[in-house]
């Protein structure tokens, strides 16, 4: 306070005393850490058919906003002997969503005393998908799903995809979800014509496909995690039921495509 304020102040008389102009806000000092406060979200996930069943593949990154959490999630997850869940988005709602599907069907094994339908159980995913699209709708907690089954009574394997409010829609031959499952849409279209169908691929080369488009989006979603520190998880599901793909494989299989591209 200047001199001249301090004796209008003794005098009785209101001071005027001057407002300084707010100082520019420093982005470094104000903006949060990228994960302070910010959901996991798992990033992209492939399934696609072969000649016996189904192939998933998930990339091992989890993310909140551009930081990397943890380069060991798990993506690809059995509900039952006979169905995987391949997921993205929220990570904690999609592990919830796991557990609960999990209860859910063996829940309704146990009471009914045969197995929940193929219809019952997609149906009960779409609710559970319906059941969050208001935390979807504020940016948190949703999350997109590709459901693979074997089913045994037609002797072949499907995939099925949602939308956010719980629509499902059946895949002939592959499905993507993710943040990089846009960059890879048009690669899908391009393999199935160029090298057949991928319900005719025998294992291998199905599977060989799948690493490569997972490859094709590391390199162009910032968020989709590569194999260069941590081998990809794959799983098959065929009449045999849910089986891993052994890491020897996957590693062979990941070696060829790198040395590929040179």
């Amino acid at each position: 306070m200047s001199h001249r304020d301090l004796r209008a102040l003794i005098s009785g008389e209101t001071p005027v005393i001057p407002i300084p102009e707010p100082a520019a806000p420093n982005p470094a000092a104000t903006a949060p850490h990228p994960s302070h406060g910010s959901a996991v979200h798992g990033t992209t996930v492939i399934a696609v058919k072969y000649a016996g069943g189904v192939i998933n593949v998930g990339d091992r990154r989890a993310t909140a906003n551009y930081a990397v959490m943890y380069d060991r999630a798990e993506k690809v997850l059995p509900i039952d002997d006979y169905t995987l869940l391949a997921i993205s988005g929220s990570y904690a709602r999609s592990m919830e969503v796991v557990r609960y599907l999990r209860h859910s069907f063996r829940y309704f094994e146990r009471s009914q005393l045969q197995p929940m339908s193929l219809d019952g159980k997609l149906s009960e995913l779409a609710k559970v998908i319906a059941a969050g699209l208001p935390a979807a709708m504020q940016g948190i907690g949703g999350f997109l799903p590709l459901l693979s089954t074997y089913d045994r009574t037609a002797g072949e394997g499907r995939i099925f995809f949602y939308d956010v409010m719980g629509a499902r829609f059946e895949s002939g031959e592959f499905a993507a979800a993710g943040s990089g499952s846009m960059q890879i849409r048009g690669v899908f279209n391009y393999i199935a014509r160029t090298r057949g169908p991928f319900h005719t691929m025998d294992r291998r080369t199905a599977l060989r496909e799948a690493l490569f488009l997972l490859d094709i989006a590391a390199d162009l979603d910032a968020a989709t995690g590569g194999w260069s520190k941590v081998l990809p998880l794959a799983k098959t599901i065929s009449a045999e039921g849910i089986e891993d793909v052994p890491e020897p494989e996957l590693a062979e299989l990941t070696s060829e495509i790198t040395e590929l591209e040179g």
